[in-house]
């Protein structure tokens, strides 16, 4: 059954563009101009522009989903990333309202092989090209994608620009290799949201709705970048959630007595955000924890650990991961550069799950205080629905269902 679609949905659907972006290409029919993939190495890949015009800096990614395309543009974890999709086809059911997982799109670019610009889906509401230039976004096509995906492969992920300044390659070059990149810096502060408020009935709310008890258990979900999917599924298990920013205080977070709280995902390294590991150690042994994506990695160096940067990332919706409790193995969705090194946990750290390609750390518990994390997205938004269990596990790790640790596929 799908989603009631919500007010908020359609206002988060048809914001304006951000300020500071040179303007929105308007293409009369199937009008494109030249674009080009410009990496820090020199390598140039030509194609066509059908959204957006200028210059857009990131780190290029490539994701291996056949769909999800709305819910991966409007992931926050996509900040300052430019994303080629491995999936030749892409824009052919359009856009809609249900599907969106934020407040805009967040990644610089979006570079596929060939977009189509006759969509046709019942859901649809607008074309992929006019959502992009609404929002910004640059959309470049008749990219070699193949070629470009492996080259990331073999070199590792890439700072690179997407720019309608084709005949400035050099000068772009020399401009990518001058942007920072997303090692050491801070992109979780450019995403989280500006102040706390009540998540309800499937909008946002403000902070008067969290007034007294409502009897239902309270979950304080710290935003680095949370996708709404996550809120979504924790208001149907009958939660009350409470969105706060990443710079709240563990104090802070104490005082609105929650029974658990969690982490969600976000964008960029997790290396430098020493406030958000001091909030997480605030709030262990006091309450149950559980993170998603960044907030394990989070949740790891609060336990002790460190993360290393992968050569070319996660970022599908069909990594294969294994529970090391059931033996199964999950088909998941996936978006991070970024890992929790194992060898650096403590030993009363449990590892929970790996990745089956690479043997990647993918889950983790530490029981004595109460607090387990996953690297991947069992939200599902997009993707399959395997680890949904995991939320099952939270209720159960605030006192709404069966023990933490059991498997509720063989009650």
């Amino acid at each position: 059954m799908r989603r009631r679609v919500t007010n908020e949905d359609v206002r988060i659907f048809h914001r304006g563009s951000p300020s500071g972006f040179k303007g929105c290409m308007k293409l009369a029919g199937y009008d494109t101009r030249p674009g080009v993939v410009v990496l820090e190495d020199g390598t140039v890949y030509r194609g066509r522009v059908f959204a957006g015009e200028g210059s857009r800096f990131g780190e290029v990614v490539f994701n291996t989903g056949m769909t999800g395309y709305q819910e991966i543009l409007t992931d926050p974890s996509y900040k300052e990333q430019i994303l080629v999709m491995t999936y030749p086809l892409i824009g052919n059911y359009g856009v809609n309202s249900a599907d969106v997982e934020s407040w805009g799109i967040h990644l610089e670019a979006f570079v596929v092989r060939e977009y189509q610009r006759r969509p046709s889906n019942w859901r649809m509401e607008k074309t992929l090209a006019d959502y992009l230039c609404e929002h910004g976004t640059i959309g470049i096509e008749g990219v070699d994608t193949r070629a470009l995906t492996r080259r990331i492969r073999t070199q590792g992920a890439m700072r690179g620009v997407v720019s309608t300044e084709v005949d400035r390659i050099d000068d772009l070059v020399d401009r990518v290799r001058a942007y920072p990149g997303l090692v050491g810096r801070d992109l979780v502060r450019d995403v989280t949201g500006a102040g706390a408020y009540v998540w309800k009935d499937g909008e946002k709310a403000g902070m008067e709705a969290a007034r007294g008890r409502s009897g239902l258990p309270r979950v304080v979900v710290v935003d680095c970048g949370v996708k709404l999917n996550i809120l979504r599924l924790l208001e149907e298990r009958g939660c009350e959630v409470v969105v706060v920013p990443a710079h709240t205080s563990s104090g802070a977070i104490l005082d609105l007595a929650p029974q658990g709280v969690l982490l969600s995902n976000g964008p960029g390294d997790p290396a430098p955000l020493g406030y958000l590991v001091e909030t997480v150690r605030g709030v262990l042994g006091r309450v149950p924890v559980f993170g998603i994506c960044l907030g394990h990695q989070i949740l790891g160096q609060a336990l002790g650990g460190s993360t290393l940067k992968l050569k070319f990332g996660h970022h599908g919706i069909n990594h294969p991961v294994k529970n090391l409790a059931t033996l199964r193995v999950e088909i998941s969705s996936q978006n991070h550069g970024f890992v929790v090194d194992p060898a650096t946990l403590p030993k009363d750290v449990e590892i929970t799950h790996v990745n089956l390609n690479d043997m990647t750390l993918e889950g983790m518990r530490a029981r004595d205080l109460d607090a387990f994390s996953v690297q991947y997205h069992p939200e599902a938004a997009p993707g399959p629905r395997d680890s949904n269990y995991l939320f099952e596990e939270f209720m159960a790790s605030i006192g709404c269902g069966p023990r933490p640790g059991t498997d509720p596929h063989l009650a």
